[in-house]
C-alpha cells in the first residue's frame, strides 16, 4: 500500500512539474503575441466549401485585443465562418484558469513542434478545449486546433516570414465544419454539379477551408471599435 502511495505521489509530482513547464512555454509564445495590440492587414481569401460558388476575394483583416476580430470582402461584407471571432491566439493564451499538459512532439509542415493540451476550468469560456502545435524556437503557434461550446471545432494552420516578429502569418488556413458557414453576400450555392436542394443539408456537414494569403499589415497603428459593429 506504501509502494503504490508513493508511485502515485510520484506520478502526481511529475505531473505538476510537466504541467509547469508548458505553462511557462505557453507565456513565453503570449509574450510575443502581446506585442500586437490591433492592426489591419491586407490579403487575398480563397473558399473552399464543397456546395459554393467562391471566387478569390480581397479582404482586409482588423484584430483589436483582446478578442476583436472582423474580416471583410472587397465589398464590405463580413466574412463569417461564425465563431471564428473566437479562434484568435488571444482567446487561448489569455487563458487565466485552465490546465496544461504536455503531449510531447510533432512534425507541422516539416517544423518540429512542442504539442500542448490545453483545457480550461471555468464553464464561462467558450472554448471547451484546444491544442495547440508550437515551434519552441521561434515562439510561434504553426498549428492550433479549438473546440468550442457553441460553434464546433476549428483547425488553423498558419506559415511565418515577414511578420514573424509579432506572431503574425503570411499564410492561415482554416478548416472548419460547413455546416458552421454563413454564406457572404453575392456567393450562391451551387447546384450545377449535380448537387440537388434535397442534399445540401448533407454537404453542410462536410469540412470547408478558408485560405488567406496576406499582402501586408499595418500594426499598432489604431483600430476603432466602430469596425467590428
Amino acid at each position: 500500500m506504501k509502494k503504490y502511495s508513493a508511485l502515485l505521489l510520484a506520478i502526481a509530482f511529475a505531473l505538476s512539474v510537466s504541467s509547469q513547464e508548458v505553462k511557462e512555454v505557453l507565456q513565453k509564445v503570449k509574450a510575443k503575441y502581446d506585442l500586437v495590440s490591433d492592426y489591419t492587414a491586407t490579403g487575398k481569401m480563397k473558399t473552399n466549401v464543397v456546395f459554393i460558388k467562391a471566387p478569390v476575394a480581397t479582404v482586409k483583416v482588423y484584430y483589436k485585443k483582446p478578442d476583436k476580430l472582423k474580416i471583410k470582402n472587397e465589398s464590405g461584407v463580413s466574412f463569417v465562418p461564425k465563431g471564428s471571432v473566437n479562434i484568435n491566439m488571444n482567446n487561448v493564451l489569455g487563458l487565466n484558469n485552465y490546465e496544461a499538459i504536455d503531449g510531447g512532439t510533432e512534425k507541422i509542415s516539416g517544423t518540429e513542434c512542442r504539442v500542448i493540451r490545453i483545457f480550461p476550468l471555468s464553464d464561462d469560456e467558450s472554448i471547451t478545449r484546444a491544442t495547440l502545435y508550437i515551434d519552441e524556437k521561434q515562439l510561434l503557434v504553426i498549428k492550433s486546433v479549438i473546440s468550442t461550446k457553441e460553434n464546433g471545432t476549428y483547425e488553423l494552420l498558419m506559415s511565418y516570414k515577414r511578420y514573424a516578429a509579432y506572431g503574425l502569418p503570411d499564410k492561415a488556413e482554416l478548416t472548419f465544419n460547413t455546416k458552421d458557414y454563413k454564406l457572404p453576400k453575392g456567393i450562391t450555392v451551387d447546384y450545377d454539379n449535380g448537387t440537388s436542394k434535397d442534399n445540401t443539408d448533407k454537404l453542410k456537414n462536410k469540412k470547408g477551408k478558408v485560405e488567406i494569403i496576406y499582402s501586408g499589415y499595418q500594426i499598432n497603428k489604431g483600430v476603432p471599435d466602430s469596425v467590428f459593429n
